[in-house]
């Protein structure tokens, strides 16, 4: 597995069609939560704010999006459309990515990880 520093190394290292997806979906989230911080973590794309908030990455008919698990049980009839596991949204790379959905789950993991800098 490649060792990436960087998101744009990252996103860099896919197909152009790849590229255009991981890109929009980096700058949509910017534009979400913009105080978030920009890392790699867990060897992919990662936006933290008090943790990690979101996570997401390329795969060959998919992007992987990671909120948690939490967040996928809360929005489990809005995700029954898409493959899901304990923390993780597959979105087929050939539809475009629901934003509207995952507008509502960044602001969730949001409050979430806001609420535990408020508990300590």
């Amino acid at each position: 597995m490649e060792k990436y520093t960087t998101i744009d190394q990252y996103i860099a290292s896919f197909s152009q069609e790849t590229q255009k997806i991981l890109q929009q979906l980096r700058e949509d989230l910017q534009k979400m939560v913009p105080e978030a911080k920009q890392k790699i973590s867990y060897a992919i794309p990662t936006f933290e704010l008090n943790g990690n908030l979101i996570h997401f990455a390329g795969y060959k008919n998919h992007i992987g999006l990671y909120p948690g698990s939490k967040a996928i049980e809360v929005f489990a009839e809005d995700l029954k459309g898409y493959h899901t596991s304990k923390g993780t949204v597959q979105l087929p790379i050939d539809k475009p990515l629901p934003m509207d959905l995952i507008k509502k789950i960044v602001d969730f993991c949001v409050a979430e990880n806001l609420a535990k800098k408020k508990k300590k």
